[in-house]
């Protein structure tokens, strides 16, 4: 069966989308840039690959060759049907076997949100090698295990527990005639206009794909279900790692930065006041002055 994109991006962009065959997949893969150095970017929830569109010409620029796949289960990439294929063994597997296929002989790893959660898991049980990594609006997993204990970050975490419920999570992401899902990420942004009509539209429709709203909500039924298939070990990190984080985060409390160097040994910390949890999107010219000026170009 012949696979449609998710997005169409302008030419002058200098990026591309195409279909990427893994050993265990096939992902629908924004691409710009060549080179032997891949900036790897994961996208969250409930989100596509489109949300690195500010990011990946600049890192073009610089030298990389990008790759924003849309995670599994999200726009033209497979779609598997059970909740045990969202748990993160088999998540981070996709992005040993992204790496595989692109070739590189290196690679700097990009993630927000669920991509992150990813991102972090893959760092730290070193399915590839990284040269660094990247991460926007997600605590590492150690810190994530502190605050939940916390009130400030279980009160804003009730939305997890609430996933975990049969077909009304995707019931809710169904609302407003399928609009809810662009609806969503425009509401809970500190910067509305970035989100206007023909972006909300393009998260929307992706998510109203066969099975598409299930696959979003079963990220987070796998993260509870199926909780011990991978070993983070010490849980340490141990390439040069770069957090940006948007202040006005509606899910996360600013907490969740704090003590993240007691596990990564070479740690940057780069918070944006006034920026929401979409915080590349949010703020695209601050995101990206703050990679420009902490990634030395490809070489």
């Amino acid at each position: 069966m012949s696979k449609t994109a998710s997005w169409s991006p302008d030419p002058d962009s200098g990026i591309t989308v195409d279909f990427v065959k893994t050993q265990g997949l096939t992902f629908e893969v924004a691409m710009a840039g060549e080179g032997d150095h891949l900036a790897l970017m994961l996208h969250g929830f409930p989100e596509l690959h489109y949300s690195w569109r500010h990011q990946m010409p600049l890192l073009a620029k610089m030298g990389y060759r990008v790759w924003a796949p849309n995670i599994r289960g999200y726009g033209g990439t497979d779609r598997p049907s059970e909740v045990r294929d969202y748990a993160l063994d088999r998540l981070t597997q996709d992005v040993a076997d992204l790496i595989d296929a692109s070739g590189a002989k290196q690679v700097t790893l990009f993630a927000h949100d669920w991509g992150a959660i990813i991102a972090w898991a893959f760092a730290i049980t070193k399915l590839r090698p990284l040269t660094r990594l990247v991460i926007m609006n997600v605590p590492h997993p150690m810190v994530a295990r502190r605050e939940i204990r916390h009130w400030r970050q279980f009160k804003k975490s009730w939305y997890i527990f609430a996933f975990q419920l049969p077909w009304l999570p995707e019931r809710m992401l169904a609302r407003k005639g399928g609009n809810a899902v662009g609806d969503l990420i425009a509401k809970t942004s500190c910067n509305p206009e970035a989100f206007g009509p023909e972006e909300r539209a393009i998260y929307s429709e992706a998510s109203r794909r066969p099975g598409a709203r299930t696959a979003m909500v079963n990220y987070y039924r796998a993260l509870l279900r199926h909780d011990d298939t991978i070993d983070l070990g010490d849980a340490r990190v141990d390439v040069p790692t770069l957090m940006v984080w948007g202040e006005e985060d509606v899910a996360l409390n600013i907490h969740c930065t704090e003590g993240t160097e007691e596990w990564v040994s070479d740690f940057t910390l780069k918070r944006l006041p006034g920026v929401s949890h979409w915080v590349q999107q949010d703020a695209p010219d601050d995101v990206n002055a703050i990679i420009a000026d902490w990634l030395p170009p490809a070489g």
